[in-house]
């Protein structure tokens, strides 16, 4: 398995199969901290950033929404006082694709550069 944040993501439209859970259990190993979740009827994956200051928080948005623009992924992103909640998962099919477990990949190397 190549690594996840060497890999671009690729465009995924409404016919792509999301995901099994088979495949979402081999995936998951290399993004470490991320949680599975469930919303309205979707998985997601969803990890929460620690932060000083909402300063940090903040930068740390851009920088995802940077990678998420150059990457045309875009995950939510709640940015509070010293955390950050980023979800990943893909809007077109409703649910995980490796788009998303890169996108995870890449938003922890961001922050683990900062």
């Amino acid at each position: 398995m190549s690594d996840l944040k060497q890999q671009k993501c690729v465009p995924c439209h409404g016919n792509d199969p999301a995901l099994t859970l088979i495949e979402i259990e081999q995936l998951k190993p290399q993004i470490p901290g991320w949680s599975i979740v469930e919303k309205q009827g979707q998985l997601q994956l969803e990890k929460i950033y620690k932060f000083s200051d909402f300063q940090q928080a903040i930068t740390f948005t851009n920088a995802v929404g940077n990678i998420a623009e150059d990457e045309g992924h875009h995950p939510a992103l709640l940015t509070e006082w010293g955390k950050v909640t980023v979800s990943w998962w893909t809007h077109a099919i409703n649910g995980l694709h490796e788009n998303d477990f890169i996108m995870a990949a890449k938003t922890d190397e961001i922050y683990a550069k900062r």
